[in-house]
Order: C-alpha cells, then sequence, then structure tokens
C-alpha cells in the first residue's frame, strides 16, 4: 500500500512539475503578454483554444506551426482582428507550451 501511495505521489510530483514548467516557459516566451488561462485578453483564451481543437488529429504539431509562424498577411483572422507575431522560441519549447493549454479543455 505504501509502494501505490508513493508512486502516486511521485507521478503527481513529476507531473506538476512539467505543468509549471510549460507555463513559465509561456511566460518567458511572452505567451501572456496577449494570452490568458481563462479570459480572452488580445489573443484568445488558452481554455478556448484547447477545446476548439480538442478532438483535431494532430493539432498540437498544426498550431505550433501557426505559432512559430504567426499570421500571414490576407489570411483570414480566426480569433479577432489582432494578427499574431511568429515567435521566437524553439519550435519543442511552442509545442510544450501547446500541450500545456491543450489540459485546459
Amino acid at each position: 500500500m505504501r509502494k501505490i501511495a508513493l508512486f502516486t505521489l511521485l507521478a503527481t510530483a513529476l507531473f506538476s512539475h512539467a505543468a509549471m514548467a510549460d507555463q513559465a516557459l509561456a511566460m518567458r516566451s511572452g505567451c501572456l503578454g496577449c494570452h490568458k488561462a481563462d479570459a480572452k485578453l488580445v489573443g484568445p483564451a488558452f481554455q478556448d483554444v484547447a477545446t476548439k481543437y480538442a478532438d483535431e488529429t494532430g493539432a498540437v504539431d498544426r498550431l505550433a506551426d501557426k505559432v512559430k509562424a504567426g499570421s500571414t498577411q490576407g489570411e483570414p483572422l480566426i480569433w479577432g482582428a489582432v494578427a499574431m507575431p511568429p515567435s521566437p522560441a524553439k519550435l519543442e519549447d511552442i509545442k510544450g507550451v501547446i500541450n500545456w493549454i491543450m489540459t485546459m479543455k
């Protein structure tokens, strides 16, 4: 019984640390300058993004590519009137943040 409790405690600590790390990465990358977890700011709320793309196969990769490239001039804007600038972050870091966002649905 103690082994199960210890495993559960360790797993919780590891997963919560990963979530905090991705939140910290979102902060360092400037994501939180335009986005909030639960409310629209300049860009959509992370919860809204997670809900919209929850059932889409390949959403993390597609969204990461979009974040990396930013909005393209002339394309329709999905979330409002403000275009998203390209992210200077590494693609793997962007994917980590998006995986964290996708847990918010």
